[in-house]
């Protein structure tokens, strides 16, 4: 004879109550925490380390530590990016004038810093 499970269960290291659905326990809806998403640097870090780094993505991931991780890699990835594109932007005198001048231009030009900042974060940052 089977054992009849608990419907609903609590962690009390976490606080949070789970459900049984079919053979698994899963977070009642209205008790999951509220997360900031870990964004598109994150979200591509991740997908980098689960192929690339399993030790590690296995480690964090046990640890309870990856998704802080994810955040600050996402934020970091981020400041780069934007403070990439003001300096290059600079450098390369794109400026509002520019805009304000030859909008066409300025859209070419900025979209080329773009992709050259995207390019140096996910080099030095997301795919090490």
């Amino acid at each position: 004879m089977m054992e009849q499970l608990a419907r609903f269960i609590a962690d009390e290291r976490t606080g949070l109550k789970y459900e049984l659905c079919g053979d698994y326990y899963i977070i009642a809806g209205e008790d999951e925490p509220e997360r900031e998403p870990i964004g598109v640097w994150g979200r591509r870090h991740l997908n980098y380390i689960q192929k690339h780094c399993k030790p590690f993505y296995n480690k964090m991931l046990n640890e309870h530590t990856l998704y802080d991780y994810l955040l600050q890699l996402n934020r970091d990835a981020e400041d780069t990016f934007n403070r990439l594109v003001k300096q290059i932007a600079e450098r390369e005198g794109v400026t509002d004038k520019l805009k304000e001048d030859n909008q066409m231009e300025w859209v070419a030009r900025m979209n080329n810093i773009r992709n050259r900042a995207t390019e140096i974060v996910n080099h030095d940052m997301i795919y090490p």
